[in-house]
């Protein structure tokens, strides 16, 4: 058997080594349009930062480390022009030399990627001062760039995964930089509640974040924006396209393959494209989301490594089970790392699911360890089966290892009950007894079988301003420190003895620092005979983190007299 791979970063370097340990004698052949394969695209914007301390440093084999160590035949800067299927070749330019010549396959691997878009409605976006980073190459030539030339003023247009972490990375390297993004919040898998956290964190590090800004043109020494009707202009020596991606299906199409509902290749769950003979994985695929089993696209390389994996299982004649996927991502900020998994609650409500989420605010280890700090933790979950839909969580700690639970959870199809049974590791360097995923599911129970009720974060400042009665039950100590204005403070302590001041006409909204007093306060309260009793998801550390950007983007008069989030 022959095979031949178009692409040879993560989907297709994987289907190609995968096939080689299942057949010892195939003949293999990887084309790669660019100059290098299976580097760590994942890595790039860190060798801006310095984290990364050498390009060389970001690939991982070379052509030759390809034959000696798995005899498959590598070459670079070779592009597939084109498929013919009737004769079963493609037809290849070498790059180097111009050359043209067709190579023949029993079977064909596509795994071309998928390509930075570049707007052609933002004027100037030709210039030599406009990257894109999609290579080992892009990331070169940009910190090459900026050195040589002294650039100190960089704007990011995008705020997903490759502009924040290019962001962070280069303002650690000593540039001034600014993040444009077209909508009204970054990193579009998180909950607009949550990524305000993400928000103040760019904010605390100098980073200027204009939300919801379009930009209109690209000169030299500035960008031109508009945001809600009014341009402005920001001073950039260069600008960082990552707007997003776009999947490379022209190969695919140019070949009458199909392409699917979302722009992907079109693909069986063994791979498979309408030509039995062709699979295709990667980025550039549609395949499904295996929550809510609709058609979709994923751009992340785990998913991709399944899919060449299980593709070459295939072509083997090996049978794979596929899931489908979750999307499961993490994210350093500066001092902060991110995670999800799953659907969030637009996502949900997009589906037409019915759901319920709860935010918490927990430590995430035991609170006598000098590193224990609080983690934001959000839990979106089916009404009324309680089947888990997904997780976002944002803390100093490792957010990733509570998002993987919940990763795990979802894929083995578990629901709240579940998740509250589930036994953890516990020491208190790790974790805490009650573990921050078998907290949200508590909550969520208690949620979803209507022991109490709730309010989230993003409706406290209507609350407040209509003059609802809002009762603080922290101390009177943490109540001076910062409070929601026109809210009552009766500590924990002494509710039981001051039940008389607590109406019974009106809702009652209870909060404190992460709710737990708070709920106390509720069933404390319920169990007197109070039928009124709200409680607030997230409570005060909640409140403070939704509005702290907001009030400060906007111009708003805060609802909180003192932010205070130590």
């Amino acid at each position: 058997m022959k095979l031949v791979v178009v692409g040879g970063v993560a989907g297709g370097a994987s289907a190609a080594a995968r096939v080689r340990r299942l057949d010892a004698d195939a003949e293999i052949v990887i084309f790669e349009r660019g100059e290098h394969v299976s580097f760590s695209n994942c890595s790039l914007p860190y060798y801006l930062g310095g984290v990364v301390e050498s390009d060389e440093d970001l690939i991982m084999m070379f052509p030759e480390d390809f034959k000696n160590n798995h005899d498959i035949d590598v070459y670079t800067r070779h592009e597939v022009t084109a498929i013919n299927r009737e004769r079963k070749t493609v037809t290849v330019r070498n790059l180097n030399t111009g050359e043209e010549y067709e190579e023949a396959y029993d079977k064909l691997v596509l795994s071309p990627g998928a390509k930075p878009v570049v707007p052609k409605s933002i004027d100037g976006v030709e210039s030599s001062k406009v990257f894109t980073i999609r290579n080992v190459t892009d990331i070169s030539r940009l910190k090459n760039t900026l050195d040589a030339a002294g650039m100190e003023k960089v704007t990011v247009v995008g705020g997903g995964f490759i502009g924040i972490e290019t962001a962070e990375n280069l303002k650690l390297s000593g540039k001034t930089v600014t993040v444009i993004e077209g909508t009204n919040q970054i990193m579009a898998p998180y909950d607009y509640d949550m990524v305000q956290t993400l928000h103040k964190e760019l904010d605390d590090n100098g980073i200027r974040l204009y939300l919801e800004t379009t930009v209109t043109s690209i000169e030299d020494g500035r960008v031109t924006a508009v945001r809600r009707g009014e341009q402005f202009f920001v001073e950039a020596d260069a600008v960082v396209l990552a707007i997003g991606v776009a999947p490379e299906t022209s190969l695919a199409e140019n070949a009458g393959l199909e392409i699917g509902e979302t722009g992907g290749i079109k693909v069986n769950p063994s791979f498979q494209t309408s030509d039995s003979n062709i699979y295709a994985v990667g980025d550039a695929i549609e395949t499904f989301n295996g929550l809510t089993h609709k058609p979709g696209r994923i751009a992340l390389a785990g998913p991709a490594q399944r899919q060449a994996r299980a593709a070459a299982d295939h072509i083997c004649g090996k049978q794979s089970k596929v899931n489908g996927f979750i999307g499961s991502s993490c994210i350093k900020v500066f001092g902060l790392n991110a995670a999800c998994t799953g659907l969030n609650e637009k996502t949900a409500e997009a589906q037409g699911l019915s759901y319920d989420s709860v935010l918490l605010f927990p430590s995430d280890k035991v609170g006598l360890m000098p590193d224990s700090n609080y983690m934001q933790f959000k839990l979106v979950f089916e009404v009324p089966t309680g089947r888990i839909l997904g997780a976002q969580a944002i803390g100093t700690g490792e957010a990733d290892k509570r998002i993987d639970v919940i990763a795990a959870m979802i894929t083995m199809g578990a629901d709240l009950e579940d998740l509250k049974e589930l036994e953890l590791c516990y020491a208190p360097p790790f974790s805490t007894a009650k573990d921050v995923v078998n907290m949200a599911a508590l909550v969520a129970l208690n949620i979803l079988y209507g022991r109490y009720r709730q309010v989230h974060v993003d409706k406290v400042r209507q609350l407040a301003e209509e003059g609802a009665c809002i009762i603080d039950v922290r101390s009177p100590e943490e109540f001076e420190s910062g409070h929601v204005k026109g809210a009552g403070n009766i500590p924990l302590g002494q509710l039981r003895q001051r039940l008389e001041e607590i109406p019974k006409d009106v809702p009652v909204y209870l909060h404190c620092r992460s709710s737990q007093r708070s709920y106390y306060a509720t069933c404390c309260l319920q169990g007197k005979g109070f039928d009124n009793i709200i409680n607030i998801s997230g409570s005060f550390l909640g409140i403070s983190l939704y509005e702290y950007f907001n009030d400060k983007t906007e111009g708003r008069e805060p609802i909180v007299t003192e932010y205070n989030f130590d």
